[in-house]
């Protein structure tokens, strides 16, 4: 099996909800930790962290790997994320299917890639490069795009999961940017899903969008929106159970309300997912772990 059992329904870690985490114990599964926020030793985020993490699993997502780039991968940066998950132990690592700079500046967006096979192997090598170094399997996420490149023979549903299968990596699936991508690009977000190898998905994101009349911009700074709920259902009939989180990054609204709405996934999940055969008669119950 290539991922590992799912974690449940989470949220992203903010510096908002720290102490309302610590102290409230929120119906959380799990968080999802920005990478480059604990990089630096020591410091009040990577006492919170460590601190959230004897109570919750929590997974890492990076914005700053590049891998697309022509650049060379950024040994010194791959150094101190190694040495964060060693030290957290993440359930996994993830970033993003995409570029970020070149030449050492760093343009702090994800910018899309030409949809070639020279892309493909390109991308590839360094992910079996980055696995290799960390020693474990990433997830790469699909992001959402604006532009795109003349010379694109691929769909991105078939880059994504050409760069997965031969670099042997998991997917990160990002059902919002499927639906911004799908309507600013004008294609079938349908048809996209239904080519991702559900055997690769290892997370699910959730979040809100602006929707400007001719193009939608992935913000986070809004509820999730109906249409990428159904797109969502879909997903979990595609893919099955999923660990999946909602990503909030600006105008965060209290803890509470984020975990009401993690609930609206949670029952999204259990109308659409095949309830859990009953237990046999006289079968022994699973023994708990240790608190």
């Amino acid at each position: 099996m290539l991922t590992r059992p799912p974690l449940g329904f989470g949220l992203g870690l903010r510096v908002e909800h720290y102490e309302a985490v610590l102290l409230d114990r929120p119906p959380v599964d799990w968080f999802e930790v920005l990478t480059e926020n604990y990089l630096v030793p020591g410091g009040k985020p990577l006492h919170y962290l460590t601190r959230v993490r004897e109570r919750y699993p929590v997974v890492m997502h990076g914005v700053s790997l590049s891998i697309g780039s022509t650049a060379p991968l950024d040994f010194e940066y791959l150094r101190q994320l190694k040495a964060l998950a060693e030290r957290i132990q993440p359930a996994w690592v993830s970033d993003h299917l995409c570029w970020t700079g070149i030449n050492g500046r760093n343009t702090h967006d994800l910018l899309p890639l030409p949809y070639t096979e020279e892309a493909v192997e390109h991308v590839a090598a360094r992910v079996r490069t980055v696995q290799e170094f960390l020693e474990r399997r990433i997830l790469l996420e699909n992001v959402s795009s604006y532009v795109s490149f003349r010379d694109s023979p691929l769909t991105e549903w078939q880059f994504l999961v050409r760069i997965a299968e031969r670099a042997d990596c998991l997917i990160l699936l990002d059902v919002n940017n499927i639906y911004v991508s799908a309507v600013n690009h004008e294609f079938d977000p349908l048809e996209y899903l239904n080519a991702i190898p559900p055997e690769r998905v290892q997370q699910i994101h959730l979040a809100g969008h602006e929707d400007h009349g001719s193009y939608l911009v992935d913000t986070h700074d809004h509820p999730v929106r109906d249409e990428v709920w159904e797109l969502y259902a879909a997903a979990l009939r595609r893919c099955g159970a999923v660990s999946t989180m909602i990503e909030r990054d600006d105008h965060i609204p209290p803890l509470a309300e984020l975990c009401a709405e993690l609930d609206l996934a949670r029952s999204l999940a259990a109308r659409v997912l095949p309830a859990p055969p009953p237990l046999a008669r006289g079968a022994a119950l699973p023994r708990l772990a240790a608190p």
